[in-house]
């Protein structure tokens, strides 16, 4: 899915408290009949991949599949959105023998058209990739009409473009381009041109240049109006603006264009505005050949997240949630009941930053026991406890998981040996004996990994996992097993299990795997679940499981397993403290290639920027010359006073952030915007406990013996800008409660009709003892105490009336002027 967020504030707020943010959430799945212009049987030599891009930057790309001309992708990509934007486009490519990039087509889908696409799959036709149609960017225009006296005495009308600025033109070979404008005067007989000075090396030009053109009046003009040009001219005659990169000796690149009828000017002299670079010719092109198709789930949601202050009702009748008797009652438990086809992750979220998820996750856990016959069949449905801790374990987890199963899950895609033990599915050449000794080793190795990696499990975790056992063994006290299958069911069946499955989906792998892998994790994640179970089975069912473990598990190894599951199920789910060597495990948080500019030097130059890969872990920064070979420099984490953007004017490169050290920063460029937020957040995230942080900062460089950005020609002097604040909810699993809340107020508006119906069964119940009508309906929601529930609910309409009287007083102001930036 698609998420767009957009934070603003209603009157009277200051809009300097307005924020915006966007993420993205794009599923690309497959093609088909793919053709190229060079026809279909080239392309049947190539490999092919798909990109996607905000405008005319790439921010992401799949991995390249094998020769097809219907190619699998599967991938999914979720990001947040750094920048305004007005397409989002997604790029299929050939590579050839020679490992040239050919466009084969692309799909590009306006911003405000992505509402369309919401939460379901699409077919999109490919398109052809045309430079005239690769636009991005907007201009700033002013235009005037004055009257002039000519040479020879009479009037004449004189019309002033002002070419004032341009911003977010796109980079043209990764780097900031040369651009230019032209101006041209168009209509039916005429059309003159005039043309600005390039700006070199940057996206964001300050032009300010003005042309004049002469307007010819007709000989019948008289003054009925300011505008002095007979009727028929005014609809014909339009300001073009082209803009376009100097090329120097190549050939120049089209960036875009915008037109502008003079008739804006009928009832002002002079007209102000920004406009979006155009394709050429609006993007009309004429019918080509079919290029093939391509598969796309995009879903959009916006959110207007308002100040703080207007959630504190809806935050507070959550946040009390556990302490309410009975706890279906709770305004928590209604939204999980009204959205039990949905997902409840906001609530979750808000309730593990306030340190409530654990008491109403035990109370939930302890309602749906009460309910439950058979110990066997423990928390085995989709329940509200069930999502609850699932959602939990995908949020506290992800460290638990990189540590626990990246390193193995690395060795099994890359090494890529066959484990294929199904003889119907073997493939020529196997050895269904390799094969087992394959999946035995790798099914060893995760499950050694896992079993060994109580001490690194998240205390929230632990907490969850005690409760339900605790509960498990007082529901049935015969069973002595149960507490382990109570927490077993989840640990193995849903955390290791599904990650093990798709560890792509959980950052385990930057792709999704290959056939042949999936295969291999399909059966290791099966085998997992089934070992992860044994250690909560009885005797006698444990010698009927241990038969159908896969045939290259002996039952001495089995038993083996049970005693180490049982040992780690022990030790994630009890009071004693565990063992720790009181040393963190070193986390890869985030690596990847990047550009790095020597310190120290005083000039600008291409040569002072290297190609490096980059790797951030919970203990350094590293820098290497390529991945996998010896650091070139190691930086401890609490050597970090920073970090901050750095102004694209400081080196003419978008995309630079600067990590701030005691002696001198270091120059960092992204390779695209996506990657310098995440960066930027990555290494904020594992300084920001560090001791004498820097308050302030210069957001540009030392150049030419003086800070660019204030001027000062001392190398030590302080900062001109204050750092960036980083707020409580950073610290803790960077949650936003505010944009949490609305998700929440967002859940309930979208379920109100559900709201009422549970209103009205609790208005039945407690009038006539029982429900008398709809009783269908009724028995969906989970109704104990009907004039506690009903009181709540009603403080919940309360509270969403409020805020939706305030969501309508902001959208009332929410009106953007023809032409502001």
């Amino acid at each position: 899915g698609l998420l767009v967020r957009r934070r603003a504030c209603a009157a009277p707020i200051p809009a300097n408290m307005t924020e915006q943010q966007e993420v993205f959430n794009c599923l690309a799945g497959d093609a088909k009949n793919l053709a190229s212009c060079s026809g279909s049987t080239r392309l049947r030599d190539a490999c092919t991949f798909c990109t996607i891009s905000l405008d005319q930057e790439e921010v992401y790309r799949t991995k390249v599949l094998e020769k097809s001309l219907s190619p699998f992708y599967g991938e999914d990509f979720y990001f947040e959105i750094p920048r305004p934007f007005q397409y989002l486009s997604f790029y299929v490519y050939a590579k050839t023998v020679f490992q040239r990039d050919l466009p084969i087509g692309k799909v590009s889908i306006r911003k405000e058209d992505l509402s369309q696409y919401s939460g379901k799959e699409h077919w999109h036709s490919l398109q052809p990739v045309d430079a005239n149609s690769e636009v991005q960017g907007k201009v700033h225009l002013e235009m005037r009409l004055n009257e002039v006296i000519t040479e020879n005495g009479s009037m004449c009308q004189q019309l002033l473009v002002q070419i004032i600025e341009c911003q977010g033109l796109p980079l043209v070979n990764g780097q900031s381009c040369d651009p230019y404008a032209t101006v041209s005067l168009v209509g039916p007989a005429r059309s003159d041109q005039k043309k600005t000075k390039v700006k070199k090396k940057t996206s964001d030009p300050q032009f300010g240049e003005t042309f004049h053109f002469e307007v010819t009046r007709s000989s019948s003009y008289t003054k009925k109006s300011q505008f002095q040009v007979e009727d028929e001219d005014i609809e014909k005659l339009e300001i073009k603006v082209d803009l376009w990169n100097n090329g120097n000796l190549a050939q120049d690149v089209f960036l875009g264009e915008t037109r502008v009828p003079v008739k804006i000017l009928r009832n002002d002299t002079c007209h102000r505005a920004w406009y979006l670079l155009q394709p050429k010719g609006n993007g009309k092109t004429s019918k080509v050949d079919e290029l093939g198709s391509l598969r796309l789930k995009v879903t959009y949601t916006e959110d207007n997240v308002l100040p703080s202050d207007y959630y504190t009702p809806l935050r507070t009748l959550l946040l009390k949630s556990p302490e309410v008797k009975p706890i279906s009652a709770s305004a928590a438990h209604i939204l999980g009941d009204i959205c039990r086809e949905r997902y409840v992750l906001p609530m979750v979220r808000l309730l593990l930053h306030h340190n409530c998820l654990v008491p109403f996750v035990s109370a939930v856990a302890a309602m749906e026991l009460d309910h439950t016959q058979e110990a066997n069949t423990i928390f085995r449905g989709n329940s509200l406890a069930t999502r609850c801790i699932d959602d939990m374990m995908k949020i506290v987890g992800r460290s638990y998981l990189t540590i626990t199963l990246k390193p193995v899950l690395d060795e099994i895609c890359e090494s890529n040996k066959s484990c294929e033990i199904d003889p119907m599915k073997l493939k020529e050449g196997d050895n269904v004996e390799a094969n087992k000794e394959n999946l035995q080793l790798y099914v060893q190795k995760v499950f050694s990994s896992i079993t060994q990696s109580s001490a690194s499990c998240p205390p929230v975790m632990c907490d969850v996992f005690r409760s339900l056992r605790q509960m498990a063994s007082r529901r049935f006290p015969d069973d002595p097993q149960v507490q382990y299958s109570a927490v077993s069911s989840f640990v193995f069946l849903r955390f290791f299990a599904v990650a093990v499955l798709s560890p792509h989906i959980f950052q385990l792998r930057p792709h999704h795997p290959d056939t042949d892998v999936t295969r291999t994790l399909t059966l290791i994640s099966k085998t997992i679940q089934t070992l992860g179970s044994l250690g909560s089975l009885s005797r006698n069912k444990l010698v009927s499981s241990i038969r159908v473990v896969p045939r290259p598990f002996c039952c001495v190894r089995c038993v083996t397993h049970v005693h180490s599951s049982l040992q780690f199920l022990n030790e994630i789910s009890s009071n004693v403290s565990k063992e720790s060597s009181g040393i963190e495990d070193s986390v890869v948080l985030k690596e990847g290639e990047v550009q790095k500019r020597a310190q120290g030097r005083k000039r600008i130059g291409k040569k002072n920027f290297n190609k490096r890969w980059l790797c951030v872990t919970n203990r350094q920064l590293s820098y290497h010359k390529q991945r996998g070979k010896e650091p070139l420099n190691v930086i401890p984490v609490e050597h970090i006073l920073g970090v901050e953007k750095l102004d694209e004017s400081a080196f003419n490169r978008k995309n630079m952030f600067q990590v701030i050290l005691p002696e001198k920063p270091l120059y960092i460029q992204a390779s695209n915007c996506v990657e310098a937020r995440e960066w930027v957040e990555v290494i904020s995230q594992v300084s920001r406990c560090n001791e004498g942080r820097r308050s302030h900062f210069h957001p540009s460089a030392y150049l030419s013996s003086a800070w660019l950005c204030c001027k000062a020609t001392c190398e030590d002097q302080p900062g001109c800008k204050p750092c960036t604040m980083l707020t409580l909810a950073n610290l803790q699993l960077d949650i936003d409660c505010d944009r949490e809340t609305e998700r929440i107020f967002s859940l309930f508006s979208a379920n109100i009709s559900k709201l009422q119906k549970m209103e009205d069964a609790c208005a039945s119940i407690a009038v006539y003892q029982g429900p008398q009508k709809e009783q269908e309906e009724y028995s969906l929601f989970t109704i104990q105490d009907p004039k506690e529930t009903f009181q709540t609910i009603q403080q919940i309409r309360i509270v969403l009336e409020d805020l939706q009287n305030q969501h309508e007083a902001f959208k009332s102001v929410l009106t953007a002027k023809y032409g502001s930036q």
